[in-house]
């Protein structure tokens, strides 16, 4: 069997690639941050170096997920990360999720990711479907989600428990088809 090639996207100030050991340090300054944490499922705080270095090999062994890490260009700065996991061809759906470090909030870098991502998924993986879950709060991330034609699709009630802060959160459940998807 023949191992495909991660994919390396590129906007105009980032570089989407596969996330790799060297990018612990500023995997764990980013994401070591409640502000941040507080809004992903499955990120503990505080978020340490064994932490780090499961996940880093964890996205590196699942093959069928796409995992990129966000880096600035000029900087050569992990900034962030963005996946598309569960991806199902034959369904041709795909969930995404995203982070970006605090400091780097407000610069449109998201805005960048999600869109390159999105249309990686629907240009080059030819989904149809892509969905995200937003805890209730996170307004910042379901406006992303909205700028590329993502659509509330629905609440569920005391759906997921935040590993950083313990509790059991309301979570938003978007969806984009590729007919609705804004570039």
């Amino acid at each position: 069997m023949v191992e495909m090639k991660f994919p390396i996207l590129k906007t105009k100030r980032l570089i989407l690639r596969e996330i790799n050991k060297k990018d612990e340090k500023q995997i764990i300054e980013n994401i070591n941050n409640l502000n941040v944490s507080r809004w992903l499922l499955v990120v503990p705080y505080p978020y340490r170096k064994k932490e780090a270095k499961w996940w880093i090999n964890h996205v590196r062994e699942k093959k069928e997920d796409y995992q990129f890490a966000i880096e600035l260009k000029d900087e050569k700065a992990y900034i962030g990360g963005i996946g598309l996991t569960k991806v199902d061809k034959f369904q041709g759906t795909a969930t995404i999720g995203y982070w970006i470090g605090e400091k780097y909030w407000g610069k449109g870098y998201g805005t960048e990711a999600l869109g390159a991502v999105l249309n990686f998924a629907f240009n080059k993986l030819k989904l149809r479907r892509v969905e995200a879950g937003v805890f209730v709060g996170n307004h910042a991330s379901g406006k992303l989600l909205e700028k590329f034609g993502a659509k509330l699709e629905g609440i569920m009630r005391k759906a997921k428990r935040c590993k950083a802060t313990k509790e059991i959160i309301d979570e938003q459940m978007y969806g984009i088809l590729k007919e609705e998807f804004k570039q």
